[in-house]
């Protein structure tokens, strides 16, 4: 009898074993530093202040549609997406921030995720243009809309987030020469590392984005 019951026991663990391993394996998301992208993209000086470190999102602080300051201690353990937009582009953003809604509604309940949208034009995007914006898009307090001074915000795009090639910043036909237009939404997890881009002007890539979300929200490291 005990052979019978220690034969059934070695069958049940090697076939569970067996299970285990014809199970397909999710490959963690990968942590992005300067050095992966593209060398124009990449400022040189920050490559030499991160040299041997793992690139994080550098302290910010700016305000919100509800005139209250936000800053990076705001995120303590959180997930979040970026994007930088105004509110009066007629072009891309209006299609990013559809598809942002999209992401909105389905992680609005989660009390470690943010979307963060910075402005590009922050001499128009004042806290009551933000405000109503954001009305329009139905955000609840999980995503802020954000403004404050225009150095601060294209320093942390081009050094931070990483959100463009020099050339891109270019005219694309809403404002001038300086001004910042991507299409990319910013992934970035817990650790303040960036995780992932996606194109917001396409509902597959933002598809990509909320699966790699959830993702993000389950990890513990």
């Amino acid at each position: 009898m005990k052979k019978v019951l220690l034969f059934a026991l070695f069958f049940i663990i090697g076939v569970s074993v067996t299970f285990y391993l014809q199970q397909p394996k999710i490959k963690k998301l990968p942590v992005i530093n300067p050095v992966d992208l593209e060398p124009e993209m990449v400022d040189s000086e920050v490559l030499m202040e991160r040299k041997g470190f793992g690139h994080t999102i550098g302290d910010f602080e700016f305000t919100n549609q509800n005139g209250e300051i936000f800053s990076q201690n705001d995120l303590d353990n959180c997930v979040y997406v970026a994007e930088y937009f105004f509110t009066t582009c007629g072009s891309i953003c209006p299609i990013m921030n559809k598809q942002m809604q999209r992401v909105h509604e389905k992680y609005k309940s989660q009390l470690d995720f943010r979307i963060l949208s910075f402005t590009v034009d922050p001499e128009v995007d004042n806290v009551e243009r933000m405000k109503a914006y954001a009305e329009g898009h139905n955000a609840g307090s999980q995503w802020q809309f954000l403004t404050g001074k225009k150095e601060d915000l294209y320093n942390l795009a081009r050094k931070s987030f990483f959100v463009l090639k020099p050339a891109e910043a270019e005219n694309l036909g809403d404002a001038g020469s300086d001004f910042i237009h991507t299409n990319n939404f910013v992934l970035v997890d817990r650790k303040s590392r960036i995780r992932g881009y996606y194109d917001g002007t396409k509902a597959t890539s933002v598809d990509s984005l909320m699966v790699d979300i959830g993702r993000l929200l389950k990890e513990r490291e």
